[in-house]
């Protein structure tokens, strides 16, 4: 019982932490890197856009003015019009779509996280402050877990899990509790309710992220611990020296005499 508490005490805690960021930035932030790395990816197209827009509607001025020699005033306001409509239609749309939940497990890891992140924020909205704060937690995860994996087969097991994971036990436990109506989420039945239970699979779900970051980085430490004693056998008694010494003995080249 006292764990549970803790538990529910440390969302509730995270709850107040994400929402107050929110009324700070007055807009809904990225969860994780991998969301925000698409939103500036869609940004940067959609200024192509309006550039190539802008510069295709001067060119065509400056033709017409050739052809007819000169546009007048007229010519010059409808294509400062042109140009501003361009850029209105253009900083709208296209939007920036969505993932569609059968998308989100397709491509590689770096792809997966990144889509699931910007797939729970346009979930996040209509999600209880205690999951909204547990989704925010989870993009965190997400990225580091990402990064972790980058450079992993797809076919380790942890590449695996994380897929299954994320890919399908996550958005369904998020879809689960939006497909009940909304004057029912807060109903207690069987000792809690569908926002109690969303916040708790959530949990489960992040707590199984750190343990499979935690997994991976055990590996990396472990490696690190071979390279360190490593680098200490050849390097650590004499240093440099020492080490192209050995190689020369080794060669059949005794060392000189200091």
């Amino acid at each position: 019982m006292a764990g549970e508490a803790h538990q529910h005490d440390r969302i509730m805690a995270a709850a107040g932490t994400s929402l107050q960021r929110r009324r700070v930035s007055g807009r809904q932030p990225s969860i994780g890197k991998g969301s925000a790395e698409l939103k500036a990816r869609h940004f940067f197209r959609k200024l192509r856009r309006i550039a190539i827009a802008v510069i295709a509607i001067l060119i065509a001025a400056g033709v017409a003015g050739l052809v007819i020699d000169g546009i007048g005033f007229a010519g010059v306001m409808a294509t400062f019009l042109a140009v501003l409509a361009a850029v209105a239609v253009l900083t709208v749309f296209p939007r920036m779509k969505v993932p569609r939940r059968a998308d989100l497990n397709r491509g590689d890891v770096r792809q997966l996280v990144g889509r699931t992140e910007l797939w729970l924020e346009a979930q996040r909205p209509a999600l209880p402050p205690p999951a909204a704060a547990l989704i925010d937690q989870i993009g965190v995860q997400l990225d580091a877990l990402g990064l972790q994996l980058e450079g992993i087969d797809q076919s380790h097991p942890s590449a695996v899990e994380l897929r299954k994971l994320v890919g399908e036990h996550l958005p369904e436990t998020v879809d689960s509790y939006r497909r009940i109506p909304g004057h029912l989420r807060a109903e207690r039945r069987a000792g809690s309710t569908p926002d109690e239970q969303l916040a708790e699979g959530l949990g489960k779900i992040s707590q199984e992220l750190d343990s499979v970051t935690r997994q991976l980085a055990d590996g990396a430490l472990d490696d690190l611990a071979v390279r360190t004693r490593y680098l200490g056998y050849r390097y650590g008694s004499g240093g440099m020296e020492g080490a192209i010494g050995d190689e020369a003995e080794v060669a059949g080249q005794p060392r000189e005499s200091r």
